[in-house]
């Protein structure tokens, strides 16, 4: 387990129910009618559409270390009300196995519930299936009073390493303040055809590259985003909102309301592995990024000199953002970032956060809180697109700033960065 204090908001959180959370957010009223299990503290929400591989999902579940606590999976089967009538049937078939399933290895402490929505064609999407999920995991601890009990997130795609379960109860018991954490996460490659592989392995070089080149620019909320690999505490999700309904990128937007809160932590001991597949389910993300890479698109990464640029303006904020004004933290970015900063409104957002603040440390966390992940994406995007066009994959650039041996394969080049952000698996 690795944990960062990230300079949240000022106020020291309390893991407190936004008690009026259910009737401005909830799109639907209780879903589950069984009673919670006294020692509910494991929400797993795993939405689901048209999956072949949810079943395999669920026996990693099933077959995993059990924790001290009681669990709940909940599964939600969903599709489109515009969605082919071979996708409906398919998906009533399975909610009906699933419940006949579900029965027979369900136990009083550890549950499993199979949901079956049929989403409006405007909304529908893997935000909405979560959100129904993540909302109805938050009713049950509610039942209880459990603010401090956790929902965690899970693909239908995805197994589990066997001390999966363990390993989440355990980080949030021994680290009592920490509102939400992103877990380790590695996709399998062994047993796939070369090209499959080598796309896999370049996707996930990649994610892996961008947010060390973060953290080398000392962005404080450099974390993974996978929707796959994320847990959060019942009180916090009902603060901040809840899930959102977005068709893709959810995940991402939903981070970005926890990573600025004190104590977002990662859980390292543990793994979760995501499919490799193709898909061309949403227009961004890890099967729309195998997918053209196996139609012979090449993929791109950031220019390194994005990121330096970064450090020279963060280093900067940190160091002399509360002394000096807007202009002066100007003249010091470099000329390229301070285009973007321009046409963002640097000087006026500056000079806002800096009338609302009374210390340095306070300014920081403010400075961040604007200047977010999605900003600093939208900057990354801005350089990379009018000044540091994207280029192909160079091994000497990425395994150079991350400290690992530039001469072996790529796939070794990743099990080395693993080990580099993880430490060795030993599960």
């Amino acid at each position: 387990m690795k944990g960062y204090d990230t300079h949240g908001n000022d106020e020291i959180f309390s893991f407190v129910v936004v008690r009026n959370y259910f009737s401005k957010h909830a799109l639907r009223g209780p879903l589950i009618a069984d009673v919670p299990h006294k020692s509910l503290f494991l929400n797993i929400v795993i939405p689901a559409f048209n999956e072949e591989e949810l079943h395999t999902c669920l026996l990693s579940l099933q077959q995993a270390c059990r924790p001290d606590c009681a669990v709940e999976i909940i599964v939600v089967i969903n599709f489109p009300d515009n969605c082919e009538t071979a996708i409906k049937e398919k998906s009533r078939a399975s909610f009906l196995e699933l419940n006949q399933w579900t029965m027979r290895n369900s136990t009083d402490g550890f549950r499993f519930y199979i949901l079956l929505e049929e989403l409006p064609q405007k909304d529908a999407g893997v935000g909405l299936a979560r959100k129904i999920g993540m909302d109805e995991a938050a009713r049950r601890f509610d039942l209880l009073t459990r603010n401090e009990g956790v929902i965690v997130c899970l693909d239908a795609d995805c197994v589990v390493s066997s001390n999966y379960l363990t390993e989440i109860e355990n980080h949030f018991r021994q680290n009592l303040r920490t509102p939400a954490a992103s877990l380790r996460f590695e996709h399998p490659y062994e047993n796939l055809a070369h090209k499959h592989r080598e796309s896999i392995v370049m996707y996930e070089l990649f994610l892996r590259y961008y947010i060390n080149a973060l953290r080398f620019a000392d962005f404080p909320f450099a974390f993974q985003t996978i929707g796959s690999s994320m847990a959060v505490r019942n009180a916090v999700y009902q603060k901040q909102g809840g899930m959102n309904k977005r068709k893709a990128g959810e995940d991402f937007y939903f981070l970005q309301k926890l990573f600025p809160l004190r104590n977002f932590s990662e859980i390292n001991t543990c793994c979760v592995y995501p499919s490799a597949r193709n898909s061309d389910r949403v227009p961004f993300g890890t099967g729309k990024a195998i997918g053209d890479m196996l139609n012979g698109k090449e993929f791109l990464f950031y220019d390194f000199e994005i990121f330096i640029q970064l450090k020279i303006f963060f280093d900067c904020i940190k160091n002399h953002g509360f002394k000096k004004t807007a202009s002066d933290i100007m003249n010091s970015a470099p000329p390229e970032l301070l285009e973007f900063l321009l046409l963002n409104n640097f000087e006026s957002k500056f000079e806002e956060i800096k009338q609302n603040v009374r210390s340095e440390e306070t300014f920081i966390s403010r400075f961040f809180y604007w200047f977010n992940g999605f900003l600093v994406l939208k900057a990354v995007h801005f350089l990379s697109e009018k000044y540091y066009p994207r280029k192909s994959f160079n091994r000497e650039m990425v395994a150079g700033f991350m400290n690992v041996s530039a001469t072996a394969s790529v796939s070794s080049i990743l099990d080395a960065i693993r080990v580099k952000d993880f430490g060795n698996s030993n599960f």
